[in-house]
Formats: C-alpha cells, structure tokens, sequence
C-alpha cells in the first residue's frame, strides 16, 4: 500500500508539519481512515490549505464506530474524507446511508478513498451513494487531494448559504404572521428584535427607536431594547443616550438607508404613514451576504407591521370614541325610555280603572234594568187583567221603552269596556256558586217569561268556588240571555251546576236553533255574528261570546259548546279549575 505516488509515501518522505494555532474561523474536516499513516499524511499535505481566508480544523476518527459518533456530535463538519474499507468491506459506504438517511445530514460534502478501488466500483458506488467524489488512494495526490477539497468546501458554503436563506425565509414568512397579530407598538418593537435575533441565529443586543414624520419634537421614542440597550426603554429624547449610540441613531434617520458594520448593523424603515424607525443590532457575528439580504428582506416587511399596528391604535381610539357617543346615547335613550314606560304605566293604570268603571257601572245597571223590563211586564198584564185606565198604560210603556234604551246603553257600555280591557285583572274570593246561579236566573226570569220559556236551576248546595263573582255573573248571564234569545217561544232552558276534583262545570243549555260546524269555528270571535237570528227580533253586538271566553281564560278555564246542529239547540260548558 505504498505507490511511490501514494499522499502515505509523501508523508514518509516529507515528515510531519502540524497545522498553525489559530483563533480565526476555519472549515472543519473529518478524517476517518483505520491507518494512521493516512490521517498523518493528509495534515501535512493540507498543513498550509486556506480557503476565503480559512484554515482547515481537520478531526480524526480510526472506524466507521468512531465516525458515527463523530458526525453525531459534531453536524458542522463541512467534508469527510471517508475510507471504504475499515470494520467491514463496506463500512464506510455504510457511514454514508448513516449520515444521508438517520442524521439527515444533506451539506456535508463526502469523499470516498479507498485502497481497494475493485472492493466497490466507482460507477455503482456514484450512482447509489449519495457522494460527491471517489478517489483511489493511488491516484491522490496532494494537488488532487486540494482539488477535491476546495471544490467540496465550496459546494458545502453553497449549501450553507441556501439552508441559511431558507430557514431565515421560514423564519420571515413565519415571522410576518405573528408580527402582523400584535397590537401594540411596544409589542410589535420587541417582537421584532426578538425576530432579527432569530434570524441571524445570535444573540444580540438592540434598539428600536421610533420617530413620528421626522420630527424630532414629541415624535420620539424607544420601543424596545435587548441586553445592554434594555435600560432606554420608554425614552422621548435622543439626549438620554450615550454620545456614541445618539450620533449612530441620528445618522441613521439623516441617512435614511440600512449600514453594516463590523459589530453593528442599522436598519432605516419608513412606514406608508410618514412614520421612520430606525433598529440597531450589535452582535459579535460577522454578518455574511446572506445574513444581510435576509435582514433587508425582513425590514422591508416591517413598514407594513408597523403601518398595521398604526391604523389599528386609531381604530382602537375611533371604537373608543364611537363607544363612549354609543354609551351616552343610551343613556340617554334608556332614560327617555324609562319616562316613556312611567307614563305607559299611569296610561295603562287609568285605561284599567277606566275598564273597570265602565264594566262595573255597566253590570250594576243592567241587572236592575232588567228587573225593571221584566216588571213593566207584569204591571202591564196586571193593568190589563184589571181593565185599568188606558193612561196608566201608557206610562208604563214609556217606562219600558226608556229601559230598553237605557239598556242599550248599556250593553255598548260593556261592549266598549271589553274591548280595551286588555289587561282586564280578577279578584279571586270564596263565591257560592249556586246562591250567584240562581240570582242570575231569577234576573233573566222577566224575560224568559215574556217569551214564555222555563228556566230551571240545578246546582249543589253551598257550592263553595274561589273566583271573581262580578266577572262569572256577567260570564253566566252573557250566556242565559243569549239562550233565552236565540230559544224558541215555550222553550226550556237548563241551569245545571256540578263539581269533582278537577273544578266546577257550569252548562247551559237551550232548545235554540243549534250551532252549524262554521259558527263553532268562529264563536268566539270579536263582532261574530251566526247563522242563528234572536226569535223575537232581539239585538245582538257579537261580543257576547268573547267577554265569556276573555272572562273564563283569566280563570285559568275553559269554554266550550256542543250542538247536534241547526235546530237541535246549543250546550254551553264553562269549566272552572279548582282552587
């Protein structure tokens, strides 16, 4: 294994020059050979290689064991020169699945040297390794070994640059959606210094100062700062700085355009609205070209975050304003609406008091009036029956023809007082039903003997129901004088009262002319008149019906009628809950 052309037999010639000690940056190399002699050999055949002003920091390891350890801790190696052959006659292309496929290591450049070229073919290996270059030991020389190497370590800082542009272009596309989501200025200066650090992948020391139009009165403030620049946080004056940092913020807004410098880079950004901030970055890495462009393309995206959070402020204070107009005006509307319920309140007070005035001196006339028809009648047949004076006949008909009016009266009365009482209230108190029964018969007697018709009273003694007396009086003689009206000459009407657990049941029923399936539908509507016509020419204001049904509902009841149609009479039943 020892061609006179073999970099082994150069080594032996030569001897041994170790690598100058330097603190600059330099590209580092791995070496992974099991012979000794080749690792010698290849420090002092690049003892001297420099490359864009680096040295070469050259790691050993003797295995394919030790390589894998060796790329597992140290991911910045640039290239490896690889052997073959070492554990096993694939040991080394074994080291490169392990690199490409489980470190995910796609940079580092790899070449493959072997002793043994038959061992593994160039061809195969090209094709089905992923490797950037195959050397016989033989054929490398010093010069192609520096061949090999420089174009290696190019091909890596290329890669570099392209891995180092992409992540920073992640980190800006990343970055635009969590600055454009703050929403103050304070926020979005330190997410931006906290951003730049990231993408540079150091950490800084920095500064955001901002300036309103330029001006440099009132329009001046430190944002943010990080590390030694942290203590001017929440400064309106360029004075409160150090000379040196007052003088570099300064020519920045004069200049108007980014600088970088050894140590320190300024970023000069103008906002759409006339706003300039200016971002000062102190790192001791040196910023590549790469590190440069990303950082002008990440400033270039912050005049709209800025613009962003800008427009946003005003919205804030504009919504701000609008709430507080909002706020005022209802005050003022609930206020106006308060008043307005006050005198809605008094209105429907005095509408109710007005209702139940009307209702009550309505009731409290029409019962008396119909005694008063009821006895005109019998004066009438007993002046008759006597032969008495014609005078005398003629008095009482005008007594009955003045009640009959009065009573017109009022049942328009009742009628108008039912149709505003909307919110009709009752009194509930202990009644006995069949004591208010028949006092409601006894009253409507007059008239259904007029038209010769019997009236009979059914209802249990000292029936005890908790309810309004004056509103199911009205209730009960809405219905028995509608079934003396609309009954036939000599007919006979049921008064019939019962009880059990659920309540009382109130029926009336006539011989009338019954109900047709179209009047059930309608019954109890406001101003409804029927198929069936009063049989002595009584007027009727179709509001009868409904009074019953507002009156039972307000019980917390039921009305309802059957009737086997025209001409077979109508029952009525009123049902009460118990109390």
């Amino acid at each position: 294994m020892a061609p006179s052309d073999d970099i082994i037999q150069l080594i032996e010639d030569s001897g041994h020059a170790p690598s100058p000690v330097t603190n600059a940056k330099r590209w580092k190399i791995a070496v992974i050979d099991d012979d000794p002699a080749v690792h010698d050999g290849t420090r002092f055949a690049l003892s001297d290689y420099t490359l864009h002003g680096q040295g070469l920091e050259i790691v050993s390891a003797f295995s394919a064991a030790e390589g894998r350890a060796l790329m597992r801790v140290q991911p910045d190696i640039a290239a490896v020169l690889l052997d073959v052959i070492m554990e096993t006659d694939a040991a080394g292309l074994d080291l490169v699945e392990f690199i490409r496929n489980e470190l995910k290591n796609e940079t580092v450049r790899i070449i493959l040297r072997t002793g043994q070229p038959g061992q593994a073919p160039e061809r195969r290996v090209i094709i089905d390794y992923d490797i950037n270059d195959y050397k016989a030991k033989t054929e490398l020389t010093a010069d192609k070994l520096f061949t090999s190497l420089t174009a290696a370590l190019r091909s890596y800082q290329q890669l570099q640059r392209m891995v180092e542009t992409r992540r920073g272009l992640e980190i800006i596309i990343d970055a635009a959606s969590t600055l454009y989501d703050f929403k103050s200025m304070q926020r979005l200066a330190e997410g931006v210094l906290t951003q730049i650090a990231s993408l540079l992948n150091v950490d800084c020391a920095g500064i955001l100062v901002l300036r309103d139009g330029g001006k440099a009165e009132g329009g001046f403030s430190v944002l943010a700062g990080s590390g030694c620049y942290s203590r001017f946080i929440g400064a309106h004056d360029p004075k409160a700085f150090d000379e040196e940092l007052r003088q570099l913020v300064e020519a920045a807004f004069l200049r108007r355009q980014h600088e970088f410098k050894a140590r320190r880079s300024v970023l000069y950004i103008r906002t759409g609205s006339g706003r300039e901030v200016v971002v000062l970055l102190e790192a001791e890495k040196h910023l590549s070209d790469t590190d440069r462009a990303l950082v002008e393309i990440f400033g270039s995206r912050l005049s709209i975050a800025f613009d962003n959070v800008i427009l946003y402020e005003q919205l804030q204070e504009a919504n701000t304003k609008l709430e507080e107009r909002v706020t005022q005006r209802t005050r003022d509307l609930t206020s106006a609406n308060r008043r307005l319920s006050a005198q809605w309140s008094r209105l429907q007070r005095a509408n109710a008091f007005k209702s139940e005035i009307l209702g009550t001196v309505a009731h409290d006339l029409k019962n008396p009036l119909g005694v008063i028809l009821g006895r005109t009648e019998m004066v009438k047949e007993l002046i008759h029956a006597s032969g008495s004076a014609d005078n005398v006949t003629a008095q009482v008909d005008h007594i009955r023809d003045a009640a009959k009016r009065l009573t017109s009266m009022v049942d328009n009365l009742i009628s108008d007082a039912m149709a505003d009482a909307l919110d009709i209230t009752i009194r509930r108190e202990p009644i006995d039903l069949a004591i208010l029964v028949k006092e409601v018969a006894a009253a409507n007697q007059p008239l259904a003997a007029k038209k010769e018709q019997a009236i009979t009273v059914s209802a249990p003694a000292a029936h005890i129901a908790m309810c309004d007396a004056d509103r199911i009086r009205e209730a009960i003689d809405n219905l028995l004088s509608n079934a003396i009206k609309y009954s036939p000459l000599g007919g006979h009407i049921e008064l019939l009262v019962s009880r059990d657990e659920s309540g009382t049941t109130i029926q009336i029923r006539d011989e009338g002319a019954g109900l047709s399936p179209e009047d059930l539908s309608r019954l109890y509507g406001r101003f409804q008149r029927l198929s069936a016509k009063p049989t002595a020419g009584e007027s009727s204001t179709g509001l009868g019906l409904s009074i019953v049904k507002r009156i039972v509902d307000l019980h917390g009841g039921s009305i309802d009628a059957e009737s086997g149609g025209p001409g077979l009479g109508t029952t009525f039943i009123m049902t009460l809950p118990a109390a």
